[in-house]
């Protein structure tokens, strides 16, 4: 395997594996890794962020951490969730590849090195893996099918499995983007708005759970719903708030607006002609109108003071510099 990398990455592959009641297999999960990528020939570190675990977890981090010097440790207060979790880890890493994974032994390893190997020889910025065959219940498996569908259709990124834990990315996406909430499962959405667009996708093995129970219920699929109106919102306006919240609040005032003459155009000619006219605040529809006028001015100037809190913001000019060249 070719190796091109940049000296500043002191290791080839950083995995930031976030977990919570994992102390059963986090032994086997370590050892697994560490015979595949020394088998590979790469450099590695592995940082396991222990998202407020009421088990042993912690204390098996420490044993792991104390024999092998690959290991590194985050230990959270309380639980915080994924994306906490994912955030710090990414902040940690110093690899020219950054994998995740979860600990459950349902990701395998043997993944690794096929996934290095797509950022740093095919060039991809980003590569999701994809459960094809999965072990789990269909009562899992079917919402899941729905949620990758519909987060396909408005993010336009054409993944199988936008919520699979096993993914790949190039160190300059994890540095450039944030998670947060319960954004983790959108951080292929998050890294396109950011500029990163070369998005991959590799089948890879999902395995039996073999210690413990999921950590998740079918209350993430209405949480991930209204997540992806969210970044989708914040990725498409975040600096230009007005063409949004202005657009919707001229075509509302617009509506009302041509409603109200309509409805005053027919009083008068209807009067002009000696015929019967009811008044135009008899009618329903110029209340109608009415509110959507006032809507409409609701909006913009919604619209409005959110872009004098954009041109306020700490950060209105940051962007993201992809490379430098010949720049002092």
């Amino acid at each position: 395997m070719s190796k091109r990398f940049s000296p500043h990455f002191p290791v080839e592959l950083s995995i930031v594996i976030p977990l919570l009641n994992e102390a059963e297999s986090l032994p086997e999960l370590t050892r697994w890794i560490h015979r595949v990528l020394t088998q590979h020939g790469l450099t590695y570190e592995v940082i396991l962020i222990d998202d407020g675990s009421t088990d042993d977890s912690w204390a098996v981090i420490e044993e792991l951490a104390a024999e092998d010097v690959h290991l590194r440790g985050i230990r959270f207060n309380r639980n915080y969730g994924k994306s906490a979790a994912l955030n710090v880890g990414f902040r940690e890493t110093s690899g020219r590849v950054v994998c995740t994974m979860d600990a459950d032994l349902q990701d395998s390893p043997e993944e690794l090195p096929g996934l290095y190997q797509m950022i740093t020889q095919e060039g991809f910025d980003l590569v999701s893996g994809w459960k094809k065959k999965r072990f789990d219940p269909l009562s899992k498996t079917i919402p899941t099918k729905l949620f990758n569908g519909v987060t396909r259709w408005i993010s336009g990124i054409q993944l199988h499995d936008f919520n699979c834990g096993l993914k790949a990315y190039d160190s300059r996406v994890v540095k450039s983007v944030e998670v947060y909430g319960e954004m983790h499962r959108y951080i292929p959405v998050i890294a396109k708005w950011a500029g990163f667009r070369k998005i991959g996708e590799k089948v890879v093995q999902h395995q039996e759970r073999k210690y413990g129970v999921t950590k998740f219920g079918l209350e993430r699929f209405v949480y991930g719903f209204l997540d992806l109106m969210s970044i989708t919102f914040v990725s498409r306006f975040r600096r230009r708030p007005m063409h949004f919240f202005g657009t919707l609040g001229s075509l509302s005032f617009l509506v009302g607006m041509l409603i109200t003459l309509w409805l005053v155009g027919e009083k008068v000619w209807l009067a002009s002609h000696n015929l019967h006219a009811r008044d135009v605040t008899a009618q329903p529809l110029f209340f109608l109108a009415l509110v959507a006028v006032v809507v409409g001015v609701q909006l913009f100037l919604a619209g409005f003071l959110a872009e004098m809190v954009q041109l306020n913001g700490a950060h209105r000019n940051d962007y993201l510099v992809r490379e430098k060249l010949n720049l002092k």
